[in-house]
């Protein structure tokens, strides 16, 4: 047998080490667990379609340094995980750590709550790059006929057409291709960036307004303490979806040695892309008052710097293409997720939702489960647009908490309950994990003010009472599934001898 073959017999070996069969094709290269972590994240388009709430709280200074320090902050976070990817490589994640980790007594409901938080935080997180795609392409119209504002039931009906066309894609491309399809996704996003960068410069120059990049002008009403914290937690959108990679830890080789690499990988690339894209933005904006009360300003400061409706149509149109990339990647995040969820008996009819089919060799029900839910979800839009958009916010604290629930376990309990492993944090560890629980916190209460003071009905933030929501739902559940729920019965001296330490 060649070596790629032992590989993935000895990958396989310790997934089953792990409580759980071998059931996904490992087609993934770590090139292409890269793209799917990045098409996801895409930092620089996703801070497009946020930067305008930093730029309110503390100007351009604000919009630029709060995104590098919830860069540095996230890296943290997420280097916390990759040890707990190197150590027990798993599509379940989050709640699979927890469950390994935490004391007897409590581990079953401990990883339950991860679990079914990290499934809804992902679902919604689907649906927020969804509508974004509907919403976008409702502004380029909006740009031509400044009168026409999309109607609610209208962006509602697009926003079903962008499900059902990223979903094309899971079922017509043949699993052992979607390598290059996460591949792709990154390399447009790429030459993207290089596209619209170039453009703009161009098309503006002799009219660059550098001193908006050290401009400190709000509009939001906090202090600066207060501002700029939420000016972080909101560049953290950016960033946060680089945890994906750890959920398709089934379907690549050597995951205990590649995800950590993914990470990383994929964070370098989104703190470059990103930093450039604002720096860009930034300097090209010409009236910085009309970006920040842009319904969406992005398409704003296009139109500024190329004063050309046709131009600025161009490249909205190709981010928007961008936007419909990043779809299908999370529908096989989500897919993975409560797949894997439902293998420990975690869902209502799991022995339903855990099947893979043998014609797509994929979890092809918990894929349209995550879309099914999304496309529920989306008639809160109709309903209320805020109400829709609070708890598209909570999903950086959800998944967050989901990060740092298993580095707080280890933190209190002793490190030495992670086996072996090729990515090791040392004596480090215990200061990446003590800064991964209080930042978390600390941002987490920050990611719950109103983006502006005073506030009112329309601007208020209803993240808390979102979270307690989704508490309460999860404790529901559990209480139907606290006898059913079972987690990986755990092989140590298999993965204590098996995993290397480089």
């Amino acid at each position: 047998m060649n070596e790629a073959g032992n590989s993935i017999d000895q990958d396989d070996a310790l997934l089953q080490a792990q409580g759980h069969a071998a059931e996904l094709e490992r087609s993934f290269s770590w090139v292409g667990a890269v793209g799917l972590a990045f098409s996801i994240t895409n930092s620089w388009i996703t801070y497009a379609t946020s930067f305008g709430i930093p730029l309110s709280l503390g100007g351009g200074i604000a919009a630029l340094v709060s995104l590098i320090l919830a860069a540095v902050f996230q890296w943290i976070v997420l280097i916390g995980l990759a040890e707990f990817c190197s150590a027990l490589p798993s599509s379940g994640g989050q709640y699979h750590y927890t469950y390994i980790v935490a004391p007897t007594k409590t581990r079953n409901f401990a990883a339950y709550i991860v679990g079914l938080l990290n499934i809804v935080a992902w679902w919604v997180n689907a649906a927020s790059g969804t509508i974004y795609v509907a919403i976008s392409a409702f502004g380029i119209a909006e740009l031509w006929y400044p009168n026409m504002e999309g109607a609610h039931w209208q962006i509602y009906l697009c926003y079903l057409l962008v499900i059902v066309l990223t979903l094309i894609p899971i079922f017509t491309v043949p699993h052992k291709y979607i390598d290059y399809l996460t591949k792709g996704a990154m390399y447009l996003s790429v030459i993207g960036l290089a596209l619209v960068s170039i453009v703009l410069l161009i098309m503006s120059r002799g009219n660059y307004h550098p001193e908006n990049i050290v401009s400190s002008t709000a509009s939001s009403g906090w202090s600066p303490g207060p501002a700029w914290l939420m000016a972080i937690g909101t560049g953290q959108y950016a960033f946060f979806g680089t945890g994906a990679c750890t959920h398709i830890a089934e379907e690549m080789p050597q995951p205990s040695r590649k995800l950590p690499r993914v990470i990383n990988m994929t964070m370098l690339i989104g703190v470059v892309t990103s930093v450039i894209w604002i720096l860009v933005i930034l300097a090209v904006t010409q009236d910085m008052g009309a970006v920040q009360a842009a319904s969406l300003p992005n398409i704003e400061v296009m139109y500024q710097a190329t004063r050309s409706k046709s131009v600025a149509t161009f490249l909205q149109s190709y981010m928007t293409l961008l936007y419909y990339t990043c779809i299908p990647s999370q529908w096989i995040t989500c897919s993975r997720i409560t797949w894997a969820f439902a293998r420990d008996n975690g869902l209502p009819l799991s022995d339903y939702w855990k099947h893979v089919s043998t014609t797509f060799n994929i979890p092809v029900r918990t894929t349209l489960l995550s879309a099914g839910f999304c496309a529920i979800y989306g008639l809160v839009y109709i309903a209320s647009t805020e109400a829709f958009n609070s708890i598209i916010n909570t999903t950086i604290l959800m998944l967050n908490i989901t990060f740092v629930v298993p580095q707080g376990i280890v933190l209190t309990r002793g490190r030495h309950h992670l086996p072996k492993r090729p990515f090791k944090l040392g004596k480090l560890g215990y200061a990446v994990n003590a800064f991964s629980v209080i930042w978390v916190t600390i941002g987490g209460i920050f990611l719950c003010f109103p983006a502006t003071n005073p506030t009112s009905l329309e601007s208020m933030n209803y993240n808390s009472i979102v979270i307690v929501g989704v508490m309460v739902i999860i404790l529901a559940l559990w209480l139907e599934r606290r006898n059913k729920f079972r987690g990986p019965e755990i092989d140590w001296v298999f993965i204590n001898a098996n995993n290397r330490e480089d």
